[in-house]
């Protein structure tokens, strides 16, 4: 952790919540993150932009509101999910702590939360999410409303800022929300592996995943009639306008979303509607754009059971229990590293 990190935790912290501490990456390196992957996606062919710069603030609350449309079946249907048998995760794991990766508004989690809570008496919780403001309600939020709990928040990217999480006997990873469908199949696996390896004997890793359907279903689920998706999908120019100063003119671009069948997931573009000229000038960038041309901002994969158990076990780790809803559109995958 940086010693500008420090000195905000201190600040903001020290003297109010003393069971919250914060991790604070999101500075320079942040940012120049954000400037060095806009640059490499908008110049490649096709051009591309990673889904993580989705939640900033705005992107955040936007995604809340997607997960209360009709259309949206995933949260609602994992939430029943942890809901129903979030108490036997907890004890299949033998988890003391609970690291959520891409916690958001950490609402799912306290299915988690209470069955721990209830079985220690304390419990330590993790939340690494790249919004601030997330991470900063979510802790303050729920030390109030549970005795007994600390909260650890990393603000941060987990692909990156995972190196430094407390240590606990038995540590349960969360990765929810089927967020893991984002990764291309060769990205998945070097995300698993890296689970793996720092994975301590006793520690779990418990992944949501959107599982295979029809296809008027998954696409609904991106297309909702409300617009949100769209003004969601369109957010992460705005976040290049606000913060590498670009001039995206939101409104010459649309909202694309299709289930790729032979892929196996949705995509999520922008396409423009009609030619021409942005700046980026904090990266030196002008790009041409001709009507019609497109911006690949997201892939949601979706999986069937034995998919993504031999992803598992090519990656060193043991399918420990799996759990889905009655209807098998949403599953939970319980897994430990594997035995030597």
């Amino acid at each position: 952790m940086s010693p500008i990190a420090e000195q905000v935790e201190a600040l903001e912290f020290a003297d109010v919540r003393p069971d919250v501490r914060l991790d604070i990456y999101r500075g320079e390196e942040w940012i120049t993150s954000f400037a060095n992957d806009v640059r490499r996606g908008l110049s490649a062919s096709p051009r591309f932009l990673p889904p993580k710069y989705f939640y900033d603030a705005k992107g955040s609350e936007l995604f809340d509101q997607i997960c209360e449309l009709p259309e949206y079946y995933p949260t609602r249907t994992e939430e029943s999910i942890l809901a129903a048998r979030g108490a036997d995760i907890v004890d299949t794991a033998g988890a003391s702590a609970l690291v959520e990766l891409g916690s958001g508004s950490s609402l799912k989690t306290e299915h988690l939360l209470r069955p721990l809570l209830a079985s220690l008496g304390e419990a330590l919780y993790v939340p690494i999410e790249f919004s601030e403001s997330a991470v900063r309600e979510a802790s303050v939020r729920l030390v109030g409303e549970y005795p007994g709990l600390r909260v650890h928040g990393v603000i941060g990217d987990f692909e990156k800022h995972l190196g430094g999480l407390p240590q606990a006997d038995g540590r349960l990873f969360a990765f929810l929300g089927g967020t893991i469908g984002n990764f291309i199949p060769d990205e998945m696996l070097f995300f698993l592996k890296r689970m793996a390896f720092l994975a301590e004997p006793n520690d779990s890793l418990l992944v949501g995943i959107d599982l295979v359907k029809d296809k008027n279903e998954l696409e609904a689920a991106y297309n909702d009639s409300a617009g949100v998706t769209a003004e969601f999908n369109k957010n992460v120019l705005s976040s290049i306008n606000t913060s590498l100063g670009g001039n995206f003119d939101l409104d010459a671009w649309e909202h694309v979303a299709f289930f790729d069948e032979q892929n196996q997931w949705i995509e999520m573009r922008l396409r423009s509607t009609r030619n021409q000229v942005v700046r980026v000038a904090a990266i030196d960038l002008t790009l041409d754009f001709v009507a019609g041309e497109e911006i690949r901002t997201e892939i949601s994969r979706k999986f069937t059971r034995d998919g993504f158990v031999s992803a598992l076990e090519e990656a060193g780790l043991d399918l420990r229990d799996w759990y889905t809803d009655a209807d098998e559109r949403f599953a939970l995958a319980l897994a430990t590293p594997a035995s030597v």
